[in-house]
């Protein structure tokens, strides 16, 4: 699954998880660095991203809109780097079940013991 990286969270993790998911991007790295919503959005559903965003409105807008893209809402608050590094790689596989699914549009991971 190809991951789109919000601008909320670090361009650091594209190379980070190259190994778990190659062929993923920043939004930075694909020149939409302060882009609107919907134009990452558009973007994202043109080019076969599922978007990472710690920003609610990518979550809400699934919910009305629903797929694609799919949206992986990390529910981390102030989580740095290397806690969302572990988080996604601990969800991994669910992630890559996720992105099959055709009844799911969005996919929520959180961290510590309240997890979804």
């Amino acid at each position: 699954m190809k991951l789109l990286f919000d601008e909320n969270i670090s361009d650091r993790l594209v190379g980070l998880l190259s190994d778990e998911f190659p062929d993923s991007s920043h939004v930075r790295a694909i020149h939409l660095r302060g882009a609107s919503d919907r134009k990452i959005w558009d973007f994202a559903r043109a080019h076969g991203f599922a978007i990472v965003s710690k920003d609610t409105d990518f979550r809400d807008r699934s919910a009305v809109d629903g797929a694609p893209p799919k949206i992986v809402w990390l529910d981390v608050g102030n989580a740095g780097t290397k806690a969302i590094e572990e988080l996604l790689r601990f969800e991994r596989v669910r992630i890559e079940r996720f992105g099959v699914a055709t009844e799911s549009s969005f996919l929520i991971l959180s961290l510590g013991t309240n997890a979804i």
